[in-house]
């Protein structure tokens, strides 16, 4: 199975999950805080708690001697205009100094709009920013039985919004895992959900760039 083979489906779609966790100093001391907001791909769907890559980002800076707060808003199933409406409380309550945004496979899967999913994601980089954080875009691919017309344009989405609006961004979270050679046992039973032992890898694909945002 190779990249444009894994599919997107309903299983996105699931159960929910808000968890929080800090450690060390607050941001209130000049510590980061970094707010994750996305879907089941960051909400440890199907995962034992602490497996998924977000955790792992906790621990990864743990090891490089990071400082800072965690707060992991993902919820299974939720789309760019779910994230949009939930981000302003979000922003209010956690007062972030990072934001990562992990939003949009299940746009594609329901087949809003590209527009409105672009529309959506500009929003939310920019009232991030307006809120005084750092914003991290990271993107998903869609299976080419949505045309390659979609494809194009779906996979263009994440990096034109950075580039309007000068955010970071992460094209693909799933690098190495669905279009490696081993991508068919780094997926759970649906073909949709990396494992455990996938997410140090979505991990490795993030940290570059949310590592060059911390350090700013």
């Amino acid at each position: 199975m190779n990249r444009r083979d894994f599919i997107l489906t309903g299983a996105l779609v699931g159960s929910s999950g808000i968890w929080a966790s800090a450690w060390a100093q607050s941001p209130a001391g000049g510590k980061p805080l970094i707010l994750i907001v996305g879907d089941s791909l960051s909400a440890e769907y199907g995962l034992k708690r602490g497996e998924g890559w977000v955790p792992l980002l906790e621990k990864r800076l743990a090891e490089q001697k990071i400082a800072g707060t965690v707060v992991n808003a993902s919820i299974s199933g939720d789309t760019t205009s779910g994230g949009r409406a939930r981000l302003p409380a979000l922003l209010k309550q956690h007062k972030p100094t990072h934001v990562v945004l992990e939003l949009g496979g299940n746009d594609a899967l329901r087949g809003l709009p590209i527009q409105n999913t672009e529309d959506n994601l500009t929003q939310m980089t920019k009232a991030a920013q307006a809120a005084g954080a750092q914003v991290l875009i990271v993107g998903i691919q869609v299976p080419p039985n949505y045309g390659s017309d979609y494809l194009r344009r779906f996979e263009a989405i994440f990096e034109k919004v950075a580039a309007a609006t000068k955010a970071a961004v992460v094209p693909f979270l799933l690098r190495g895992v669905a279009d490696g050679p081993d991508a068919a046992s780094l997926f759970q039973p649906d073909r949709i959900h990396p494992v455990a032992s996938a997410q140090p890898r979505m991990l490795d694909n993030v940290w570059p760039e949310l590592r060059k945002l911390l350090k700013k």
